[in-house]
């Protein structure tokens, strides 16, 4: 009895198995297709008007800011006010910010004062840039939002995605850019 419920099991595993590998084969290609203009590495240069937590602005590059966490990789979280899948990513990054170097970019939210008011709202702590017409996230090689990419060390993007990404995908990706 225990024999012929073990193989009956065994024949549904193997069954569910295809779908599985169907299912993961579409979502690696959808992911592939989304990122396929992520440039290997991103313009240092790349010219940044920075809302810090404290309130305070800055005129910066993305080589300046990365160049205040030495040898370290930081992660770049693109999001806009209006997305709603962005709305539910924000504890995640939260979270991943108190750990590692996250540098989040209002894609088309509006002006600096209206993504100020959209973080104080939310209470998010967040170094954004604003980037009011999508040139940014153009740049970076992104059409959509949210995504999430990681710049390791060396400056090289790194595990790039388009649509929600959980906190310990954000997390396995910094430390698999830092292991390697």
């Amino acid at each position: 009895m225990l024999r012929q419920r073990l193989a009956q099991l065994r024949q549904r595993w193997k069954s569910h198995l295809g779908t599985l590998l169907l299912v993961v084969a579409v979502v690696v290609g959808v992911q592939a297709w989304q990122t396929r203009d992520v440039p290997p590495a991103p313009d240092p240069g790349l010219h940044l008007t920075l809302l810090n937590p404290d309130g305070s602005r800055t005129h910066t590059t993305l080589g300046a800011w990365r160049a205040t966490h030495p040898g370290q990789p930081v992660a770049l979280h693109l999001w806009a006010e209006w997305c709603p899948i962005c709305r539910t990513e924000e504890h995640s990054v939260t979270r991943l910010a108190r750990d590692w170097p996250v540098l989040t970019v209002a894609m088309q939210s509006g002006p600096p004062e209206a993504v100020a008011r959209v973080l104080a709202q939310r209470q998010l702590p967040w170094a954004t840039a604003v980037d009011p017409q999508g040139e940014i996230a153009h740049t970076l090689g992104f059409k959509a939002v949210p995504a999430f990419v990681v710049v390791d060390a060396q400056g090289q993007l790194r595990g790039a995605s388009v649509g929600y990404t959980s906190e310990i995908g954000m997390r396995l990706r910094l430390w698999w850019a830092r292991l390697f």
